[in-house]
């Protein structure tokens, strides 16, 4: 009898021994999971926002975040690299250029923190006011789905055309209804379009590519509202990460006084912190 209960007892010992170890053992990998990243690869388009995000990570560091940047010239990479896991987060878009990316290549992204505003704009060096863009004027505009859109409702604004009634940010060239002036519209890469302004009439501009092609304020006859603007550039991250605690440190690395004051410094009032 005493031998039977001796052998349970060491039953019991050697299972609760090995629950216990079982536990020590799964307790870290537990633990790691539910770490917070102390590092992060942000994606961003070179020239002016380098300098705004080198504020954004003196910021972060502050609160224990380090924040790398990974540059990118070409506006199809960055949610590309993101959605691979090459970056962990991004910031260089609008939400109708997001939207046409995961229709077309099936994204898993989405914006968590919104960073700033840039007015498109209509520039030209022929003419001061859209007004004086004569019949025939050839106008170019970005060929990418959002960017076009955004440029045709800019030039509806200005009495240029008419398009069908609710066509919006989902605008092209085929919703054109009205072309009183015969416009000519050419449809140019956004890397290029800003170059090309002395060889056209006029052309519809994204800020960031127009301060690289050395446009400036003078060159801008039209720009669409700052107010309820649907083009607030914001940061990004694959859906399963929007509840992690570094999502929020990094948003509110970009989203203060500090990096507010070297953006208006750099983009010299061509763009406007949307928070």
């Amino acid at each position: 009898m005493h031998t039977r209960l001796a052998s349970a007892k060491n039953k019991f010992l050697l299972t609760a021994g090995a629950l216990l170890l079982a536990s020590t053992t799964l307790a870290p990998l537990s633990l790691a999971h539910a770490a917070d990243k102390t590092s992060v690869k942000v994606g961003i388009m070179s020239g002016e926002d380098e300098d705004v995000w080198r504020e954004v990570s003196k910021q972060a560091a502050a609160k224990g975040l380090t924040v790398k940047t990974v540059i990118f010239n070409d506006y199809n990479q960055p949610n590309e690299a993101l959605q691979n896991g090459e970056v962990d987060a991004n910031a260089f878009q609008h939400q109708p250029f997001l939207n046409n990316q995961i229709k077309v290549n099936h994204y898993d992204i989405v914006r968590v923190g919104d960073t700033a505003v840039w007015p498109i704009g209509l520039y030209s060096k022929k003419v001061k006011k859209a007004a004086e863009l004569k019949d025939g004027a050839v106008i170019g505009v970005p060929n990418d789905p959002s960017n076009e859109a955004r440029g045709l409702v800019l030039l509806e604004q200005q009495g240029l055309i008419k398009l069908k009634p609710g066509v919006g940010i989902a605008a092209t060239t085929a919703d054109i209804t009205a072309n009183p002036h015969h416009l000519q519209i050419k449809e140019l890469d956004s890397g290029i379009i800003g170059r090309s302004v002395p060889d056209l009439d006029a052309a519809v501009v994204n800020t960031d590519w127009a301060l690289k092609s050395g446009l400036t304020a003078d060159d801008r006859i039209a720009q669409e509202p700052v107010k309820d603007n649907p083009y607030n550039n914001f940061i990004a991250v694959k859906k399963e990460n929007v509840g992690a605690p570094w999502v929020k440190t990094l948003v509110s690395s970009y989203q203060n006084e500090a990096v507010k004051t070297v953006f208006d410094k750099v983009y010299k009032g061509t763009g406007e912190t949307a928070w």
